[in-house]
């Protein structure tokens, strides 16, 4: 039977020694604060920020939402955005995805403070990270690189496979494991034949949000599998990944939920963290 891979315990741990340091910020004088904006309605995307805001505040860390309608347009968000950027009481910004079709995702992005981007998602981010320069990590993507750490996976001359090219997890993810020395597949929806490439994997990592599609099949013995996908399917969380079928054959798995969810929250929480500690020691940042 899998070994599980438990996110829960891991954030626990983590949000534990995130407390501690919060407290110090606030004896002096500094509230670490996001601002999440979410546009429209979507039912799952407000699970999300009410995770965050949950999480936030269990450790200290205030959380405001900026809500606005589906109508916003591209340049209304960017507005928005830039008095975010110049407001010293803000000290991360996150785009609660997906946004509404007609706003483009790219603008918005590069519209963030590299230095308030706590997905870590803005090109000098990322350009950072494909240089191993510290910066702001993309949360999703250190959260399973966390778990992989966590559990004493190794990651070095591996055959590692993503499903998913997406600039939230697939690309970046990319990045940090070449960066680790792994043997790197990227596939995506062009690619003939996902089987043949997902069988090679030592550490299979699925993020596309298609409920199911990764079969036990498709997976190689013994392999480690991190499921990234998630999907809201009858109000209950489902990954890509044929749970029930593949737990029998692999060594490690993530549950969903409770795997690398609960990390990702904590991630971002830690570059909050990370913002507010940089102001302490350099106040004119």
């Amino acid at each position: 039977m899998a070994v599980l891979l438990d996110g829960r315990s891991l954030a626990c741990r983590i949000e534990s020694r995130q407390e501690r340091e919060v407290l110090k910020l606030k004896r002096a004088g500094i509230i670490p604060t996001l601002a999440v904006i979410l546009v429209g309605n979507d039912s799952a995307s407000q699970i999300y920020v009410s995770k965050k805001q949950e999480e936030g505040k269990r450790i200290g860390i205030s959380v405001k939402v900026f809500r606005y309608s589906k109508d916003m347009n591209t340049a209304g968000l960017i507005s928005q955005i830039e008095k975010l950027n110049s407001d010293k009481n803000i000290h991360g910004i996150i785009v609660q995805f997906p946004l509404p079709k007609k706003i483009s995702q790219e603008k918005v992005i590069e519209a963030i403070s590299p230095k308030k981007d706590v997905d870590g998602v803005h090109p000098l981010n990322w350009g950072m990270l494909a240089y191993k320069k510290t910066g702001l990590m993309p949360c999703t993507p250190a959260a399973v690189m966390e778990l992989l750490r966590y559990y004493k996976i190794p990651i070095k001359g591996k055959e590692v496979v993503i499903v998913g090219k997406g600039v939230i997890v697939g690309k970046p993810l990319s990045i940090l494991l070449l960066n680790e020395d792994a043997t790197l597949t990227v596939a995506h929806k062009e690619t003939k034949n996902l089987k043949l490439h997902t069988k090679m994997a030592d550490i299979l990592i699925s993020a596309v949000g298609y409920p199911g599609l990764i079969k036990a099949d498709m997976v190689k013995r013994n392999a480690v599998v991190v499921d990234v996908g998630i999907t809201r399917k009858r109000n209950k969380a489902v990954g890509d990944v044929d749970y029930k079928s593949v737990l029998k054959k692999v060594s490690y798995i993530t549950p969903v939920p409770g795997g690398v969810g609960p990390v990702t929250v904590a991630m971002l929480l830690e570059n909050v963290i990370k913002i507010a500690k940089d102001i302490s020691i350099k106040p004119n940042i």
